[in-house]
């Protein structure tokens, strides 16, 4: 297979898996693993999720534009820059200082497996538990709820556990709803991808090669047209149906990833 269609291939993965709690990251691994396809410092699976940043941009282009009118005048337009900044501040400083490791150490298939089946396990448990719900609005979360967020969010840097997973299971712990839980997870993804998609450029476009570029080009592409598809439709799809489904599907990709482990190395 042509590393121009693995790229595409994988393109579609990131867009599809990015905004669900099944951890993109880890598909993109797990699969890039399998067809063969290896990036020059495994920075293809983190540039090409700037497809998966304009596209929930563009889906919450009014709303970012209205917050954005009102910061000079609304107090609560305020509160929610500032708690989105204080929950991503976590990620920024540990994802700054722990880059190197967690590139060099644990973006490797294996433990990829083993996080996707745990984090679908926890999953369950949480779609089952009866919790208390506080909080129905993204945009007005308590701050220290924003920051306690950011916390859970940064166990998201073990690939195969899930940045939207970490932070929606997080946010319903705290109180939120299942909708507002999701929904924040959103926002909160795009500075967060944003700043990720920034280090991992700045550390190494002097190795991207033309050649380079251009597959992570085209998984742009198709990453930007089917996260699209998921952003439109996931909150809706979670309000009524919880996260079973993708609890199983992580525990069916994990198992099915080990077993391919064990049988192709």
């Amino acid at each position: 297979m042509s590393d121009l269609l693995v790229a595409a291939i994988l393109g579609v993965v990131e867009g599809l898996t990015e905004f669900l709690p099944v951890s993109s990251t880890g598909h993109l691994l797990l699969l890039g693993h399998f067809l063969g396809f290896e990036s020059k410092g495994k920075s293809f699976e983190i540039l090409v999720q700037l497809g998966a940043i304009l596209a929930i941009l563009l889906v919450y282009f009014r709303r970012l534009l209205d917050i954005a009118l009102r910061l000079r005048t609304d107090p609560a337009a305020r509160r929610f820059v500032l708690g989105v900044l204080v929950a991503f501040l976590p990620a920024a400083v540990i994802g700054a200082l722990a880059h190197g490791f967690i590139k060099g150490v644990l973006f490797n298939p294996f433990l990829v497996c083993t996080t996707l089946i745990a984090g679908g396990l926890v999953l369950l448990v949480v779609d089952e538990l009866e919790l208390e719900v506080k909080h129905h609005d993204a945009t007005a979360f308590p701050l220290a709820m924003y920051f306690k967020i950011g916390l859970i969010q940064c166990l998201a840097m073990i690939p195969g556990v899930s940045r939207s997973g970490s932070t929606i299971v997080g946010a319903m712990l705290l109180g939120a709803d299942k909708r507002a839980a999701a929904e924040f997870s959103f926002f909160l993804a795009m500075p967060t991808m944003a700043g990720a998609f920034t280090y991992d450029l700045m550390k190494n476009y002097k190795e991207l090669t033309a050649s380079d570029t251009l597959l992570i080009g085209i998984g742009f592409v198709t990453a930007f047209i089917s996260a699209l598809i998921v952003v439109r439709s996931f909150l809706d799809f979670v309000s009524k149906r919880g996260f079973t489904p993708f609890a199983w599907w992580r525990i069916v990709v994990g198992s099915a990833g080990l077993a391919g482990l064990w049988v192709f190395g």
